[in-house]
C-alpha cells in the first residue's frame, strides 16, 4: 500500500471514474454512498478524468462524503486510473464504472471473499443489465474466461448473446478475468503487477490484468452475491468502430505480451487470419467503418511490435507459470456460429483451478 496521498487510508477504496458524465453521477452515485457504510474502512473517490461539464459544480454538493480526484489533462481510461489510483491509499480498490447501478450489499460478501483467501487478487461481483434487470449484461455478467485463441467470454454471455439470471451462476467461481466495470484488486497486487496498460487506452486493459496475475499464480474470482447493473455502451457505443479498432489490437497486444513462447506466434498467425474472415464478414453485411477499422487495429499493432515484445520480455522475470487455469481448450467461435452453444452450460467445460502458490 502506498503512503504518499493527503487523503486518509481505508481497507476498502471505491475508484469512480468519470468524463463529461454528470447525468450519470446524478443516477448513480446516491447510491453508491447511501450503500457505503460510513465507517473507517470505506471511502468513496470520483476521479474526474478532466471533464468541461458542470460535473464539478455537483461533486461538491457532497461535501466530505466523497474524495475528488482532478485529472488535468484526459488520457484515457488507463490513464486516468493510472493517475487517480497513485493519490489513493487502500488495502483494496474498487474500480468502478460510472455508468455501473449498485445494490444494497453489494459490498461486504466482496470483502468477506477477500478475508477468507489471500490468494484472490481479484474479484468481480455478478453484473446484470440495468435495461433488463433479469439479464445478464455483456460487459462482464458472472465472470470471464478466455478460448485459448484469446477470445473472451463470460458465464451468461457469449459474443452478444446474454442470458435470462435464474440463478444458474450463482456459486462463487474461478475465473479468467474481472470485468473492468465493477473490478476489485488488492493494491499491493495491483502495484507489483504494473496496474492497468496505459497503452490499452480502453477495452481489454483488464483481461490483460487478470492474464498477468494468473502467471504469477494468483486467482480471479467471481462473487455472484454481490450484485451489479450495468448500462453498458454509455461511453463508447458496442459495435462502434472505435470499439471494434480497440478490441481487435488490444487483444493481440495481450497475446504478445502474456502467452507462452511456444504458442505465440501460431496463435497471432490464426488470430490475423481470423480477423481478416471477420473484415470480409463485416463488408457483406455493409458494417464498412467498423471493417476498416480491424486493418487499422492490425496496422497499428504490427507498425507496433517491437514495443509489445519489449513489454513481453519485462515481463518475464514476473511469470511463475504460464497459467491453463480460465482457458477454454476449444475454440469459442467455431463453438458459437458452427455448433450452435449460445450459453455457457452449453459448453459442457469444467474449468481448471489455479493451483496454490508455494
Amino acid at each position: 500500500m502506498k503512503k504518499n496521498s493527503i487523503f486518509p487510508t481505508y481497507k476498502v477504496a471505491i475508484a469512480l471514474l468519470c468524463y463529461n458524465n454528470r447525468d450519470l453521477l446524478e443516477q448513480f452515485l446516491p447510491e453508491v454512498i447511501s450503500t457505503t457504510p460510513q465507517t473507517e474502512d470505506f471511502g468513496i473517490f470520483v476521479i474526474d478524468n478532466a471533464s468541461t461539464d458542470s460535473t464539478q459544480d455537483y461533486l461538491s454538493t457532497f461535501g466530505d462524503r466523497i474524495h475528488i480526484i482532478k485529472i488535468e489533462v484526459n488520457k484515457g481510461f488507463t490513464n486516468g486510473y493510472k493517475l487517480g489510483l497513485a493519490q489513493i491509499n487502500s488495502e483494496i480498490f474498487c474500480l468502478l464504472s460510472s455508468d455501473v447501478q449498485v445494490s444494497p450489499n453489494w459490498l461486504e460478501p466482496v470483502v468477506s471473499l477477500f478475508d477468507s483467501d489471500n490468494h484472490v487478487a481479484v474479484i468481480q461481483p455478478k453484473i446484470k443489465s440495468w435495461h433488463n434487470k433479469d439479464q445478464f449484461e455483456y460487459a462482464g455478467a458472472s465472470g470471464g474466461f478466455i478460448d485459448y485463441l484469446g477470445f473472451p467470454f463470460c458465464r451468461g454471455r457469449i459474443f452478444y448473446h446474454t442470458e435470462a439470471d435464474t440463478g444458474q451462476y450463482d456459486e462463487n467461481e474461478e475465473i479468467f478475468w474481472a470485468s473492468g466495470a465493477c473490478f476489485f484488486i488488492r493494491s499491493q497486487v495491483y502495484y507489483e503487477s504494473g496496474g492497468l496498460d496505459d497503452d490499452f487506452y480502453a477495452h481489454m486493459e483488464e483481461i490483460d490484468l487478470c492474464w498477468r496475475l494468473k502467471n504469477r499464480g494468483f486467482k480471479i474470482m467471481a462473487c455472484p452475491a454481490s450484485e451489479v447493473y450495468h448500462i453498458g455502451g454509455a461511453v463508447i457505443a458496442y459495435g462502434s468502430p472505435l470499439k471494434t479498432y480497440r478490441n481487435h489490437r488490444n487483444n493481440l497486444i495481450m497475446l504478445v505480451k502474456n502467452l507462452p513462447s511456444d504458442e505465440l506466434l501460431p496463435k497471432i498467425f490464426i488470430r490475423l487470419v481470423l480477423d481478416s474472415l471477420a473484415f470480409v464478414n463485416m463488408i457483406k453485411r455493409g458494417q464498412i467503418k467498423a471493417s476498416f477499422s480491424i486493418i487499422s487495429a492490425h496496422w497499428n499493432f504490427l507498425i507496433h511490435l517491437p514495443k509489445w515484445l519489449k513489454k513481453r520480455k519485462e515481463l518475464k522475470s514476473w511469470v511463475v507459470r504460464y497459467s491453463k487455469s480460465g482457458i477454454y481448450p476449444n475454440s469459442i467461435v467455431l463453438d458459437y456460429f458452427l455448433n450452435g452453444k449460445k450459453k455457457y452450460s452449453d459448453l459442457q467445460w469444467t474449468p481448471k483451478k489455479m493451483k496454490p502458490l508455494k
